[in-house]
């Protein structure tokens, strides 16, 4: 076992090319095509296709707004977070930016923050895929198959960098080629021009034709916000993988500057596909999913099994995704003194094995609580973990505002991707968020409950970083430079 401090002061990780040991312990071990296909996989999460159906029958077509609305948000934090990730970057990702810029306290806080989402989604997302092995296959139980699912793929993120990489390359690819076949077949559809196709009614009349483009009134546009906005989570993952690959300022760098297209083909481009094959009101949307119901409309046999397949390939990609971002968080988190110090232990294959197995064993306990307890125990982790992925925006943006600073005084031949219209976009977005998160309290019920919960855990855990920080609870890793 090994353990390093952490990157030096320009970000810059040491060793050669390949599966070289970079300075803080962790392999370069991912190539250019996993580090492609993470990025743009990382934007298609299992609520894309479970949840889109929820959020057309609450908005109507003008749910195309929300989804526009959320994806610039989410352009724009990504931008930024290209600006930091490219010129440092690192496995703790925008955790370290923010004990650099913001204090020691601020990325404490967002990064065990971070860790407890993606442990909790673990828990879904394996019940999840757990439910669909065990229509196939209802001889083994579903609790069965979630503990497959899971020692499956906590052996891969042992293994070494490289298997999660690849299973995530395959799980990725499966999810890109799905959703591009599905748009591309949809549109000739639409156009009239799909061989075979019994949807006579196929056409941009939809948008319009049920109650107009606005049927359940201009609020609903934040109400889809509201419901659309967690979909897109889990896009900063490629930031975090960067730290491990063979080039990680060009990796971070095309991802950064392909995010655009990536939100506007996979999430508008799929749902202007849905409303404009059936009326948004059509209950089938919603009985069936938005998909599943829009491949019905023009004949794709059993494309209720297709999708199946499609969403266990997404709930298994963000499975994977989830056990290696929570265990590289902890991972930095580790290094820097904020967790215990075998996290930051990476084995000869350099992988933190301790990081991966807490992480996994807690995720294993939120799988027994939503067995067990699924409408109070867990439903408290769910709910207190919801607005999780808004305040790792929101602090994703604050930084930002510190780091262009630092960057420029120390190392300004390393800013190579800028955010657009600084300060004034990075401030504008703030303000989109901060008014989502009011709009979720104002909106009352679960949102309000989650936004709340959420501040109490993230306030519990501020002060626990403060209390550490007073008394002088950290480690030698303080005293070297941080990111």
């Amino acid at each position: 076992m090994n353990t390093q401090p952490t990157l030096p002061k320009d970000g810059q990780e040491t060793g050669t090319t390949g599966s070289s040991q970079s300075s803080d312990g962790l392999k370069a071990g991912l190539k250019n095509r996993h580090l492609s296909m993470i990025a743009i996989g990382g934007v298609i999460g299992a609520g894309l296709f479970v949840g889109s159906g929820s959020g057309i029958a609450a908005a109507g077509p003008a749910i195309l707004l929300s989804y526009a609305l959320v994806g610039a948000m989410v352009v724009f934090v990504m931008r930024m977070l290209g600006e930091m990730a490219a010129a440092r970057p690192s496995s703790g990702s925008f955790s370290a930016y923010a004990d650099r810029a913001l204090g020691r306290w601020a990325g404490f806080t967002i990064g065990w923050l971070y860790w407890f989402f993606w442990v909790v989604v673990l828990a879904v997302e394996a019940t999840a895929g757990a439910k669909i092995l065990e229509s196939w296959i209802p001889a083994v139980p579903q609790w069965g198959w979630a503990l497959i699912v899971m020692v499956v793929l906590t052996a891969t993120n042992l293994g070494s960098v490289a298997s999660y990489g690849e299973f995530e390359f395959w799980f990725a690819g499966i999810k890109v080629v799905a959703i591009s076949a599905f748009v591309v077949i949809g549109l000739l559809a639409v156009f009239g021009v799909l061989p075979g196709s019994d949807n006579p009614g196929a056409g941009f009349a939809h948008l319009t034709d049920s109650g107009g483009f606005f049927p359940m009134g201009a609020g609903a546009v934040l109400t889809g916000v509201l419901m659309v906005v967690f979909s897109f989570m889990g896009s900063e993952i490629v930031t975090l993988a960067a730290g491990e690959s063979e080039d990680p300022q060009r990796a971070v760098t095309k991802a950064t500057n392909s995010v655009i297209w990536r939100i506007g083909v996979f999430y508008l481009g799929s749902i202007f596909v849905v409303l404009t094959l059936l009326p948004w009101n059509d209950k089938s949307i919603v009985d069936k999913g938005s998909y599943v119901a829009a491949l019905d409309s023009i004949g794709i046999p059993h494309a209720g099994q297709i999708m199946n397949v499609i969403v266990l390939t997404a709930v298994l990609s963000c499975l994977n995704s989830g056990l290696y971002t929570a265990s590289r968080m902890a991972f930095s988190l580790g290094q820097r003194g904020d967790a215990p110090k075998a996290f930051a232990k990476t084995n000869a294959r350099g992988v933190p094995t301790a990081a991966i197995l807490s992480s996994v064993v807690f995720g294993f306990v939120a799988v027994f609580f939503n067995y067990k307890w699924p409408d109070t125990v867990f439903a408290f982790l769910l709910n207190s973990s919801g607005a999780v992925a808004l305040f790792v925006w929101l602090v994703i943006c604050v930084t930002q505002l510190r780091m262009r600073g630092i960057i420029l005084r120390e190392s300004p031949e390393k800013l190579v991707v800028r955010m657009w219209l600084f300060p004034y976009l990075t401030w504008a977005t703030i303000a989109m968020i901060v008014a989502v998160l009011g709009y979720m309290v104002y909106d009352g019920g679960s949102n309000r409950e989650q936004v709340v919960l959420s501040l109490l855990v993230a306030a519990l855990v501020t002060a626990i970083a403060v209390v550490r920080q007073r008394f002088g609870r950290n480690t030698a890793a303080e005293e070297l430079e941080r990111v």
